[in-house]
């Protein structure tokens, strides 16, 4: 069992995490196809009724109870359409040829679809039974005025914004972006085009955030690259706290000569807990700044995506006023084995597939060093292991996690 003394388990450094936030309360109000992936402010409540008048769930005959009754063919007195309602007198003893969407006409019971419907010189003839009622969609039967259509907090998707649109509106105000400042330190550090000395690596950490921060709606302020030098990186952290809500770095918050992020949170804010016991992504920081949150990733590719997935996404999500969103587990079969030492909660990703039995089952993507990021590309979701749990052996149960958005889930 590795060593975990001193390591705070992830449940406990959420809560720890996302009790201290509060939602930002500035809002901007934009027009409907611009809020699409915003955070709704405020309740909308409709301001009419859907539909707004009683209208014909089917193409077919307006009808009344009492004519019916007659058990004879029935003249058609007029027509109505969608848009073209029927506005003249309608005789008794007859019906209304309807299509879907029109409003039926005054005294209207039921409106009996086509195909139930025989037509004939003498007029038309019903051959099913009919009930008050049948195929009219009623006003406000949809949405009633005045009702709350969607609550603060919610996101706006395509499954919101043409509901807004059917009930006339035509802006929205929406909980105004998050700024991020991010960026990478390290001497090792260089741009991708650039050329590689020895010892030196390209900075990927910084884009695969950046890159998941703007699926997040957020406005990132990208600070580049900051080399190993104290004044250097308070500067940075100065610099960064003065333009944002959060400010996240890659790199730095290990135990080594050059790391200078602690001392420097120290000075500048306070240190809410340092280090981890997951795998990857152990040495994650979190702190405050004199005017904005901290996130300090580990500097290996994989642990800072499964951190910034884990605790910067929640933390996210909880500034923007937004709904919580539970991971979503199950559990499978293991399709093979799952090397694990106990003493973390491990994070391993997998590949979700249907076994040869026809049943769920989830395998290894591979290697698992932190360093492998093309784990992220070939799996769809994370192999949850318990924190005390070792091997797993094929046929056991784990939990797994799907991947959402961030990572093409």
């Amino acid at each position: 069992m590795e060593p975990t003394a001193g390591l705070m388990a992830l449940d406990v450094a959420l809560e720890k995490m996302l009790s201290r936030l509060s939602p930002l309360t500035e809002s901007e109000t934009l027009p409907l196809l611009h809020c699409f992936g915003r955070v709704l402010a405020r309740d909308i409540t409709s301001p009419l009724d859907v539909p707004g008048f009683d209208n014909s769930a089917m193409d077919g005959y307006a009808v009344r109870l009492a004519d019916l009754a007659l058990e004879k063919p029935l003249p058609v007195a007029g027509k109505a359409f969608a848009g073209q309602p029927f506005r003249g007198e309608w005789p008794a003893g007859s019906v209304i040829r309807i299509m879907t969407g029109a409003p039926v006409p005054a005294g209207c019971e039921a409106v009996v679809m086509q195909e139930d419907a025989e037509v004939t010189e003498a007029g038309v003839r019903f051959s099913e039974a009919v009930r008050a009622g049948q195929n009219i969609r009623l006003r406000g039967e949809d949405i009633a005025k005045n009702a709350v259509v969607l609550k603060a907090g919610q996101k706006m998707s395509v499954a919101q914004v043409p509901i807004l649109a059917s009930l006339g509106i035509a802006t929205v105000e929406v909980v105004r972006k998050i700024r991020v400042a991010v960026f990478s330190t390290g001497d090792e550090l260089r741009l991708p085009g650039e050329p590689l000395g020895e010892g030196e690596i390209y900075d990927t950490n910084r884009l695969a955030v950046h890159l998941m921060l703007e699926q997040l709606g957020c406005e990132v302020i990208n600070l580049g690259i900051i080399r190993d030098d104290p004044a250097a990186l308070r500067e940075a952290f100065i610099e960064a706290d003065r333009q944002a809500d959060v400010v996240i770095s890659s790199g730095g918050v290990s135990v080594g000569e050059a790391d200078y992020t602690k001392t420097l949170l120290e000075e500048l804010g306070e240190i809410g807990f340092w280090k981890l016991a997951i795998k990857p992504g152990k040495p994650f920081a979190f702190g405050r700044l004199p005017h904005s949150w901290f996130c300090g990733l580990p500097g290996n590719p994989v642990s800072a995506a499964l951190t910034f997935y884990q605790l910067v996404q929640p933390l996210l999500l909880t500034l923007s006023g937004a709904e919580p969103v539970a991971p979503r587990r199950l559990k499978v079969r293991a399709g093979g084995r799952f090397k694990k030492s106990p003493g973390r909660l491990d994070f391993q990703r997998g590949v979700l597939r249907t076994g040869e039995d026809g049943q769920p089952e989830v395998v290894t993507t591979g290697h698992q060093g932190s360093h492998i990021f093309s784990s992220f590309s070939q799996g769809n979701c994370f192999v949850v292991l318990e924190r005390e749990r070792g091997n797993v052996e094929p046929g056991e149960w784990v939990d797994v996690e799907l991947f959402n958005h961030l990572f093409g889930g």
